[in-house]
């Protein structure tokens, strides 16, 4: 019997939850260590199970199922694909990072925004409770991207909100109320959506196999008419389009990015929003291949509008963390055309740019969090040759700002090739169109960095004594990995690679798509 990874890794961080909350109020700094070490030892255990995964094994592996509610016909079933299993990497690398970074985040005698003073008594926030909510946070996240159970899937889709929930709410910044609720409605929409289908899902295949199973493997083998298969399709595809977001549903996103502390607001935009794309490959593809074709079109073209208005509106925005947050709607663009071209080199640029896009805009985020942190402000305007004053940090925002704009070098653009390379061999003028959208990218990263630590020095940095300290060694042990990994993936991707290819070919080959034959143009012979 091999071991539960999967299973003690959802449990895991659900019960370090557990343990911070319930340590007393009084003593901050012991709730900050055992959160971190808790993270750390799952982080250890996905280690584990990466080195475990079989490249040339199973499609799934690590599969545990359990009875759950036998009237319906649903159980507690985890497995793992090499699309899911760099997901859970990811998050499992991100989360004692984010912790690390948020050290002071919840501390009362900390304030990222002057104007929040009168909201920020002492004793109003609890430290505890923040690394706790992002322990359970982790936990949901985990559960989503290893569930092989629609209705498991669904109930942890829905239970990670909560935590992000108050994250947000209670302690984001002076809009927090505000962008937390547009969050938790947005998402509920999109809940109540994939609800509908999944009980119709649930119908249809009691009718077409005979029994009522959730099981993901059983229903990709259900029958069903067109029309059918096409609602079921758009309750589902529209639940995921939300959670990514895609145009036009993308208006949560800026709202809640820029209110969020900088740590969870790099696990939204870093892994929370991947459930959303993960969800098209995973649910929307295998259960409904035909419609899956049939609209192909229409999410070629909200990618493409995605990434064109994602990009100018960030470069119109004076706010750091709405930018980067408008940043991500672009690059979901590129990953929503990386699914929706069908061929293996695009699917697996997509998939590859999931997790690029978490460790890039995840370090773009948290940097973003420590210069805002310094400064007391997010806005562009108040920052301006902040590079003479914290060098070092400046030079680590360049890293992260040409991370995201996809460097040659940089682990992005190798996923950006393969999108745009996959797709040019199937629809030439998506490709095209969507090249326009690194030209933006250029601009508005450039813009961003030039306008906040490059130029002449702002008089008024001078008179901030935070400003005149420069990267910490705590920060620094936060910002290496992530340096460190996007420049190994940048010019070394074969480890992620070689996991997730054999996952898209075999999602792919559930759609009854397979890659275009090259062709060779004819010359004239001797």
């Amino acid at each position: 019997m091999t071991f539960p990874y999967l299973s003690v890794l959802t449990v895991a961080p659900a019960v370090g939850a557990a343990v911070v909350a319930a340590l007393p109020r009084t003593k901050p700094g012991l709730a900050k260590t055992v959160a971190l070490v808790w993270s750390l030892a799952v982080f250890a255990l996905t280690v584990a199970m990466y080195v475990a995964f079989k490249v040339n094994g199973p499609h799934f592996q690590f599969r545990e199922s359990y009875p759950w509610i036998r009237a319906w016909g649903t159980r507690f079933t985890l497995e793992a694909d090499g699309i899911a299993l760099v997901m859970l990497a990811l998050i499992a690398l991100l989360v004692p990072l984010v912790i690390l970074a948020s050290w002071h985040d919840a501390d009362d005698r900390r304030l990222t925004d002057p104007a929040q003073v009168p909201a920020r008594e002492p004793g109003r926030r609890s430290v505890p409770a923040y690394f706790a909510l992002l322990l359970a946070l982790e936990s949901t996240m985990i559960g989503v991207f290893a569930a092989a159970d629609v209705f498991l899937f669904y109930v942890f889709f829905e239970v990670m909100l909560v935590p992000m929930y108050f994250l947000i709410g209670s302690y984001g910044g002076a809009r927090r109320q505000y962008a937390a609720v547009k969050f938790f409605l947005y998402s509920l929409v999109g809940g109540l959506l994939m609800l509908a289908a999944v009980i119709g899902l649930w119908v249809v295949g009691r009718t077409s196999l005979g029994h009522a199973t959730f099981d993901w493997a059983q229903l990709t083998h259900v029958s069903m008419s067109p029309t059918t298969e096409r609602w079921l399709f758009l309750g589902f595809f529209l639940a995921f389009a939300i959670k990514a977001p895609f145009f036009p549903f993308h208006t949560w996103l800026p709202d809640a990015g820029g209110a969020a502390p900088a740590g969870a607001a790099a696990l939204l935009v870093g892994v929370l929003d991947k459930v959303g794309t993960f969800g098209i490959l995973r649910y929307c593809l295998p259960l409904f291949p035909n419609a899956s074709r049939y609209f192909a079109p229409l999410g070629l073209a909200l990618a493409l509008v995605g990434i064109v208005y994602g990009a100018l509106l960030a470069v119109g925005q004076n706010d750091l963390k709405r930018l980067v947050s408008y940043t991500s709607i672009a690059h979901f663009g590129f990953i929503g055309i990386g699914i929706f071209a069908f061929t293996t080199q695009a699917g697996t640029g997509a998939v590859l740019y999931m997790v690029n896009h978490g460790l890039a805009t995840g370090l773009l985020f948290l940097v973003v969090g420590m210069l805002v942190a310094r400064r007391g402000s997010a806005l562009v305007s108040d920052f301006g040759g902040a590079g003479k004053l914290v060098p070092s940090l400046a030079g680590v925002f360049l890293i992260a700002g040409l991370a995201s704009l996809a460097l040659p070098g940089t682990s992005p653009f190798v996923s950006e090739f393969l999108v745009l390379l996959g797709t040019f061999t199937v629809n030439k003028t998506v490709a095209v169109i969507a090249t326009f959208g690194i030209i933006l990218a250029a601009g508005y990263v450039l813009w961003m960095v030039q306008r906040t630590t490059q130029g002449a020095l702002n008089p008024a940095l001078e008179k901030i004594e935070t400003m005149r300290r420069d990267i910490s060694a705590r920060e620094m042990a936060v910002v290496a990995p992530l340096i460190a990994l996007i420049l190994v993936l940048g010019f070394y991707p074969k480890p992620v690679l070689d996991v997730i290819n054999p996952a898209v070919k075999a999602t792919f080959t559930q759609v009854g798509k397979a890659d275009p034959n090259p062709t060779v143009a004819q010359g004239g012979g001797k």
